[in-house]
């Protein structure tokens, strides 16, 4: 019996047209998605991820301030707790990605997880952080991840994250494999330019590499330094894109995903077997 397990990746775009408040646009965001989550719990949508930071504007294009008051803690907050009741409403697994506060002056960019019964499984941090040039200014709101690369057992499936910039780094990508994710889940916010042409590339090739399923969640629309360009999607271990969004509307993302071609794939392709971690050494040198 095969293993199949219905995924869904919600990407939208900050609402436009209305000058509000931090809080009242974090709320605006949140409530733009929940119609989304209720569509996807639904149709049967077994594990869920929205976009990177999702309930507010990608705010790292600028260095305020005021955009510490998007974020909460995590589980204790407001919307980890609303995420834990719809998770049990439908019985669906939800990855959150977030602002979390950890103390006063400690943040961090953030997922939360949550089993279909809405239990709390635990968090992944944003481990590398950009400070690029326009608009990638990250590093004034968050440290680093200091979590590991956590691979979470939820109901149905075994399912790591990376979120966004981490996606160009292949050694936490192949420690999620290591680590028994089925399904890695890399939340971003990515606007045309430079990276565009790496999106349907980096991500497939780390699901070749490891031997698991990519889930790949974009924004859509304009704000601050560019324009996001959707094209959410999903990929096989085979690195075979097997669904796709498109690049300028509001979109839930729906894909029925076997795990059995998990076993087919790394069968064929025996990348773990072949490793050799004992030559590798120089990958955890500091100084290089």
């Amino acid at each position: 019996m095969s293993r199949n397990v219905r995924c869904g990746l919600i990407q939208t775009a900050v609402p436009s047209g209305t000058a509000l408040s931090v809080k009242a646009l974090g709320k605006s965001m949140l409530d733009k998605h929940l119609p989304f989550i209720e569509e996807a719990g639904q149709k049967g949508v077994q594990i869920l991820c929205m976009q990177e930071l999702f309930n507010g504007p990608y705010f790292c294009s600028e260095q305020e301030t005021k955009w510490f008051d998007l974020a909460e803690p995590i589980p204790d907050g407001d919307t980890t707790r609303l995420m834990q009741d719809i998770a049990r409403k439908y019985s669906m697994v939800i990855v959150v990605p977030i602002f979390e506060k950890e103390q006063s002056g400690v943040f961090y960019n953030t997922a939360a997880v949550i089993d279909a019964d809405g239990t709390y499984l635990g968090k992944y941090r944003k481990h590398h952080i950009p400070f690029v040039s326009p608009g990638g200014h990250e590093k004034y709101y968050f440290k680093p991840g200091n979590l590991g690369f956590p691979v979470f057992k939820t109901r149905y499936a075994d399912i790591g994250v990376y979120i966004c910039y981490d996606r160009h780094f292949p050694e936490g990508a192949r420690a999620l494999g290591l680590n028994g994710a089925e399904i890695v889940f890399n939340p971003s916010a990515t606007v045309m330019g430079l990276s565009e042409h790496l999106w349907e590339l980096e991500q497939p090739a780390h699901a070749v590499a490891n031997g698991y399923f990519m889930a790949a969640i974009n924004r859509v629309g304009r704000e601050g330094f560019g324009k996001f360009y959707g094209k959410s999607y999903f990929c096989n271990p085979t690195g075979k894109i097997v669904a796709q969004a498109g690049s300028e509307s509001d979109e839930l993302l729906i894909a029925d995903l076997d795990l059995d071609e998990i076993d087919g794939v790394r069968n064929a392709w025996q990348f773990y077997r072949d490793r050799r971690p004992d030559a590798y050494g120089d990958l955890t040198d500091a100084g290089k």
